[in-house]
């Protein structure tokens, strides 16, 4: 069984913005000894500052995760802090915007950078000492677009592919080897950050949009925190689930409807030209770096959708068993 949260040593990449920042204010404000991780120390510090003034515990460890030896530094550095690590959470990440013709191959090469491999270092710096005390947890932030690829955003979906398929080896292989530690895939639709507003890097002519529905990062942060306590396989924020199952069972029908009245396009459109600003090659200044982004008026606090469904699988199995049991009823029905 996990360790509660009060006695929890976390670490948190990504932390100084968004899913990241809201993330390690939950959980400072449950007790747990932090382990902040980024680029921009200034917003790290603030960060630390505001869990303590709070009564809470928190470490600042400057981290590129696109870097191998400061990702392993990281790892040193939070057990050197605290003693251990009980939960390590991949959460850093980069957006690109574009169509693939337009987009440039550092563009891409850089976002798997951090994406893609920054998922793996975190992961191969955190085992060893999950494997030491024979328990813990690793937390993958990949994205709905990870289970099913969107127009405009096939580098982003490609990199988040890939972390979904990472994690699902890996959730495999230590339930054979060290089933102590646990593995957990959270996958967010559209979450209202700064990525968005400052941190995107766009080729598109505008800032984007998030795509509809939109949550505030506070529905991820619960997520990640109930996983935590109660690791589950995969947990999606908002309906992606039966999104991806659809588009599983009909890939050609989502391509179809995305096209219709160029809906998927409009969707991602902002009035709001681009700035030509991004954190691809380095940080933006730490008054970027909070915790949501501009699109506070169209977003949600929570998903009731995943606290019923995905917080508690048995309840999605009844529901799917209740609807499939309907679907062949009335199959028979039209079959006499």
């Amino acid at each position: 069984m996990p360790r509660p949260l009060r006695e929890q040593v976390v670490v948190i990449t990504g932390a100084s913005s968004g899913i990241g920042r809201e993330t390690a204010l939950r959980l400072g404000e449950r007790g747990a000894s932090l382990v902040l991780a980024a680029r921009n120390e200034e917003a790290l510090a603030s960060l630390a500052r505001e869990i303590q003034q709070a009564g809470g515990k928190a470490h600042v460890v400057p981290t590129d995760v696109a870097d191998w030896q400061q990702v392993e530094r990281l790892a040193e550095a939070a057990v050197d802090r605290f003693g251990r690590i009980d939960t390590w959470i991949n959460n850093a990440g980069l957006y690109l915007a574009s169509r693939v013709e337009d987009m440039t191959v550092d563009d891409a090469a850089r976002l798997m950078q951090v994406n893609v491999m920054g998922t793996i270092y975190g992961t191969k710096a955190a085992l060893p000492h999950l494997i030491r005390h024979g328990q813990g947890t690793i937390i993958n932030v990949g994205s709905a677009v990870g289970a099913r690829g969107i127009p405009l955003l096939a580098a982003y979906s490609a990199s988040k592919f890939a972390v979904k398929g990472f994690t699902e080896a890996l959730r495999v292989e230590l339930a054979r080897d060290h089933p102590g530690i646990k593995v957990v895939l959270i996958m967010p639709l559209s979450i209202n950050t700064p990525l968005f507003t400052h941190h995107a890097r766009s080729r598109l002519g505008f800032a984007p949009h998030p795509i509809p529905p939109t949550y505030e990062p506070g529905a991820v942060a619960e997520a990640i925190l109930f996983a935590i306590e109660h690791p589950r396989a995969e947990i999606y924020i908002g309906p992606g689930r039966p999104l991806a199952i659809i588009n599983a069972a009909m890939p050609g029908l989502l391509d179809r409807l995305m096209l219709v009245g160029d809906l998927v396009y409009r969707m991602q459109r902002t009035d709001q030209p681009d700035d030509g600003l991004d954190n691809f090659a380095a940080p933006m200044p730490a008054d970027t770096y909070t915790t949501t982004g501009q699109f506070t008026a169209k977003a949600k606090p929570n998903s009731l959708y995943t606290r019923v469904f995905e917080h508690y699988p048995a309840t999605r199995l009844a529901v799917l068993g209740a609807v499939l049991a309907g679907v062949w009823s009335l199959a028979r029905r039209l079959a006499r």
